[in-house]
């Protein structure tokens, strides 16, 4: 019986020690492939903000934050609809297919919104944050996907 302990806490100590490896190997690969900030993370982090500029900025998220809820509820209806849709028929129905363009239109205003609202965010900025929100911008746009 002793040697089946021996065994089992050596069993234990190299699997304990495999397993902090692993996570300390993955912990740091993870690190190397982290995204960039948000540009909400950005902006208020990494761009000084004066107090005004602060209650400026909070009021638009407040704004944008309605609008996007409404918007990304048009989008789950529209999913809905669409495997309504998909479930009725099991192909390409005129159905599906309008419920596809719903989905693409509630997508390309949530996209408009969004658009609007930074453009909103930027005038906020002075011309020296602007450069740097605007190099920012235009970073997380040409990004490539993961």
């Amino acid at each position: 019986m002793k040697g089946v302990s021996r065994g089992l806490l050596l069993t234990l100590l190299l699997t304990t020690l495999a397993g902090a490896l692993g996570a300390l190997c993955t912990v740091h690969y993870l690190q190397s492939k982290r995204t960039p900030a948000s540009l909400h993370e950005f902006v208020h982090k990494e761009i000084r903000l004066t107090d005004d500029q602060e209650t400026q900025l909070a009021r638009l998220e407040q704004d944008f934050a309605v609008r996007r809820k409404v918007r990304e509820a048009e989008l789950r209806a529209a999913n809905a609809e669409l495997a309504a849709a998909i479930q009725a028929r099991h192909e390409y129905s005129p159905e599906v297919q309008a419920s596809v363009e719903r989905f693409h239109h509630a997508m390309g205003e949530l996209q408009k919104e969004t658009i609007v609202h930074v453009l909103a965010m930027r005038q906020v900025l002075t011309p020296e944050q602007a450069r740097k929100f605007d190099a920012r911008v235009a970073e997380a746009l040409t990004q490539p996907a993961p």
